[in-house]
């Protein structure tokens, strides 16, 4: 009865109660919680940021793995979720080198994996013509993310498709906010160009 008792309150814990005490205790139930809570957020960003659902979700799995390797490095003065996305960021970033460094960097790949398991919007199932036309226009939009630098589509992801503030966004590349600021703007340019030919504009 006291174990069933306890647990409302494990989920109640805030992120950094919760990492808190994973840092302190090595507690497994409060880190059970955490990826509860972020392992979708993480699965998207590590599949937008590669282009490919399977690595997105290898690389979910090592992302967390790693936070539990680097739970005695967590500072409790910042977000659980600044941690978090800096370590599936950096996890990102070491995998698009591999795959540059072996060559294996294809937008066909791109267009074929993240149609595979990975739903990135909520569409209509009455309208199958603007269902189709808006899987054709997001399978257009992910492959020109990945053609982009990734300080642009790092950026990019953050903050059109995981809702983070420029300053939460800042604070995970530890970047100034103007950097931010102006890494959108450039990145949104450039995605621009690499549309218009296919939207016809």
């Amino acid at each position: 009865m006291k174990g069933i008792l306890a647990f409302p309150f494990l989920e109640s814990r805030s992120d950094e109660e919760a990492m808190w005490r994973v840092k302190l205790y090595d507690d497994h139930q409060d880190f059970d919680c955490l990826v509860k809570r972020w392992q979708e957020p993480i699965r998207r960003l590590c599949t937008r940021m590669t282009g490919d659902a399977h690595r997105g979700e290898d690389l979910k799995q090592e992302a967390f793995l790693r936070v539990f390797e680097k739970r005695k490095d967590y500072q409790p003065k910042g977000k659980f979720s600044t941690f978090l996305w800096r370590i599936a960021l950096n996890l990102c970033y070491d995998e698009l080198r591999r795959v540059q460094r072996r060559h294996e960097w294809s937008l066909d790949d791109v267009a074929a994996n993240e149609g595979r398991g990975v739903r990135m919007d909520v569409i209509d199932p009455t309208n199958p013509r603007a269902q189709l036309q808006r899987c054709e226009e997001a399978e257009l939009v992910r492959a020109a993310l990945g053609q982009l630098p990734e300080i642009y589509r790092t950026v990019l992801v953050l903050r059109h498709y995981e809702n983070l503030k420029m300053r939460e966004i800042a604070q995970v590349l530890e970047i100034p906010d103007g950097t931010v600021c102006s890494r959108m703007a450039e990145g949104l340019v450039q995605l621009t160009k690499l549309l218009e030919p296919q939207f016809g504009k």
